[in-house]
């Protein structure tokens, strides 16, 4: 059953979560650590995050700097297959502009067509740290949307240089991201939501938000993205609170704006355990009225946040 299919499912549990693949190095073990625990609540999907290579810089014994490339979180699709194996839920790994050529993608998607993955979140992805602005790798994609025009060419059995693909297999199926208070880079949220509409009418089935706190923003969001007649799924996605650091650190990081009542009551902590229970109260909140009012699912990123999750998870289903 394809994505879409599951998120409008009335019978399934409208529960997600996205992890990050291990770092480089540490094993698989806390990953699925972090799965046993929120299987539990029967997601219907698990994203996977993709992360570019990075250039570094290393002194070499004479005293020259060195320009070395590394991956940090290597093995998206590696950890896609074997979230699927072993626990027979539904994968959906992102595939991303940032530090791809096109070759690199079209090897990606004959990848994932051995492994039966056909789900997809197609992203442009984050810029390199050392660049002002996002810049494409080689002849790769620039933004979202150049991407989808490249698998929907070859779900129509065309390798990207244009040569036919003898045997095109299972189409794909994908997933885009849209951000209820715009993204960074736009120049103001009608021409933000114009790209949301140009993704969809490309074919993509669904749109999964930016982390929000207020839910106004993503009841407007929905209402105007109706207007401009993008009648595509719109899923909320939900971070708790979990740091007193992330009082500042989350604002900056993802461009959203935090509540005053939520301000209030953050401010008020005085330790880590204090801003997690705020978190988990104002998230349980949050997620009771987002189903009541007619969220197709509920869509949580775990990064430094699995406790408050399960947590929230067991006060709504």
């Amino acid at each position: 059953m394809k994505v879409i299919e599951l998120i409008k499912d009335k019978t399934s549990q409208p529960f997600s979560f996205e992890v990050l693949p291990p770092l480089k190095g540490s094993g698989t073990e806390g990953l699925f650590q972090t799965i046993d625990r929120l299987r539990e609540f029967a997601p219907r999907y698990i994203n996977i995050t993709a992360h570019r290579s990075e250039y570094v810089y290393k002194e070499l014994e004479n005293g020259l700097m060195q320009r070395q490339r590394i991956r940090r979180r290597p093995g998206s699709i590696a950890i896609a297959a074997a979230i699927q194996q072993r626990y027979g839920i539904p994968v959906v790994p992102h595939l991303v502009c940032s530090g791809n050529t096109r070759e690199d993608l079209e090897y990606t998607l004959i990848d994932l067509q051995f492994l039966d993955i056909s789900d997809l979140l197609v992203l442009r992805g984050d810029k390199a740290k050392d660049e002002a602005s996002f810049q494409p790798t080689g002849d790769g994609p620039a933004h979202a949307t150049e991407l989808i025009q490249q698998i929907n060419r070859f779900n129509q059995g065309e390798f990207f240089d244009g040569t036919p693909i003898k045997n095109p297999g299972k189409p794909f199926s994908f997933g885009v991201a849209c951000y209820p208070e715009k993204h960074e880079e736009a120049a103001n949220l009608e021409s933000d939501m114009a790209v949301l509409k140009q993704k969809a009418d490309l074919g993509a089935e669904y749109a999964v938000t930016q982390l929000f706190y207020d839910n106004e923003k993503y009841f407007s969001f929905v209402r105007k993205a109706r207007e401009m007649g993008i009648t595509i799924p719109i899923v909320p996605g939900i971070k708790p609170l979990a740091k007193f650091s992330q009082l500042t650190i989350v604002p900056k990081s993802f461009h959203c704006d935090l509540p005053e009542a939520l301000y209030r009551e953050a401010a008020k902590c005085k330790t880590d355990e204090e801003m997690k229970q705020v978190g988990i109260e104002w998230a349980t909140a949050q997620c009771k009225e987002l189903l009541a009012k007619g969220a197709p699912n509920l869509h949580f990123y775990t990064v430094s946040a699995v406790d408050s999750i399960c947590q929230i998870a067991k006060n709504i289903y």
